[in-house]
């Protein structure tokens, strides 16, 4: 970030200030200029209204569908506000370009535990939403009974007291910016834990469980494209032919959530790296402090990471048709189908939970039965008249 120091201050403490000693001399300078501010300035004022909608939109999605989707998607999106205002509002704006970090250490130690807190909870939050759709695509019967608001909502206040917990031993981070030592022992082992918990294990998370989501929706789509046996009609039939659409359209939906969820973890993954291979590189290779190479890279590392938290929104829109929907009745545009969607919830009237597929399908055969002979009545009084 932007060195420059406090020139009131120091032209007031110029007489009693010792000359600088060898290593302030060598001492990294940012070679950014005013770029870290103008581009933190524009993602806060762009990020923040963005996440606030987004949270808008999510909570009236959970209460009108009360799926927990929606649930795991709003703690991510209020885990993105919180590190926005700890880590670039406080931290890189206040902190670092407005008071130059000359404040007190103790309220320099406790916003960095505040701020890795906040990090944690936005890049754990997304651990739950990966097992929530890796439950629903391969053990459907499972997630049935299993996932329920409820629930959804204990693990997501679990995973934010742990979060809040695991900010509590980076109060002794040291400052990469201005540590002239070598990193010790307890340096080494908070970024080794740093490096863990924010992307070694939630990656290894993400890529066993979408890689098992993948190949489950690979086989089902070879399922549903391959020969019937026998070349004759699927056994059920018509109860079958009517269960078919709904079929493909559960297919068509969990192939959308699967895509939102892909996205979602790939952009971490991508926007997350440089910073993680830039903090273990300070560890053993050369130092921010004395590297200005170094510290050139860990500047436009923490850009690209912060990145991650104002995109999620464009990402809904691009794949969720529901989330524009929403978007526009809540920024009340003109074109906004809400009339439409009121009456498509009005026609679609949701079956009873205790019917199965045999009693729908033999009541639809019976309506259509009574429909014929009604039909059929008709037409018989028009011939006699």
């Amino acid at each position: 970030m932007i060195d420059w120091p406090n020139v009131t201050v120091a032209a007031q403490l110029a007489p009693l200030a010792p000359p600088p000693g060898p290593e302030e001399l060598k001492r990294s300078k940012c070679v950014l200029g005013l770029i870290p501010v103008v581009y933190y300035s524009a993602l806060l004022c762009v990020g923040v209204p963005v996440n606030v909608l987004t949270a808008v939109v999510l909570s009236r999605l959970a209460c009108r569908t009360q799926k927990t989707l929606y649930y795991y998607l709003l703690a991510v999106t209020g885990s993105d506000i919180l590190t926005q205002l700890f880590i670039i509002f406080v931290g890189f704006l206040l902190e670092t370009a407005v008071f130059h970090r000359e404040v007190p250490a103790l309220l320099l130690q406790a916003v960095s535990a505040a701020e890795f807190a906040a990090n944690h909870a936005s890049i754990w939050s997304t651990v739950p939403l990966t097992v929530d759709r890796y439950v629903a695509l391969c053990h459907p019967l499972l997630h049935r009974q299993i996932s329920y608001p409820e629930r959804a909502r204990r693990v997501i206040a679990a995973v934010l007291a742990l979060s809040l917990a695991s900010g509590v031993p980076f109060f002794w981070w040291s400052d990469v910016w201005r540590s002239s030592r070598a990193p010790s022992a307890l340096d080494a082992a908070l970024i080794w834990t740093h490096v863990v918990l924010i992307y070694f294990l939630p990656c290894s998370i993400f890529l066993v469980l979408n890689s098992l989501i993948v190949r489950t929706l690979r086989a089902s789509h070879r399922r549903q494209r391959g020969p019937r046996p026998g070349g004759g009609e699927p056994v059920g039939g018509g109860c079958q032919e009517d269960a078919g659409p709904q079929r493909r359209r559960r297919q068509r939906r969990l192939g959308k959530t699967t895509a939102m969820l892909l996205a979602i973890t790939s952009a971490f993954s991508v926007l997350w790296a440089p910073r993680t291979a830039v903090v273990i590189y300070h560890l053993y290779g050369s130092s921010v402090h004395l590297d200005w190479r170094v510290h050139l890279a860990y500047d436009l590392s923490n850009m690209l990471a912060m990145l991650n938290t104002a995109v999620n929104f464009f990402l809904y829109c691009f794949v969720s048709r529901p989330f524009r929907e929403t978007v526009r009745s809540v920024l009340l545009l003109p074109w906004a189908p809400v009339a439409r969607c009121q009456r498509g919830a009005l026609r679609r009237q949701p079956a009873p939970a205790h019917a199965s597929v045999s009693s729908l399908c033999s009541g639809k055969y019976k309506r259509s039965q009574r429909d014929g002979a009604g039909q059929m009545s008709l037409r018989g009084a028009s011939h006699a008249v």
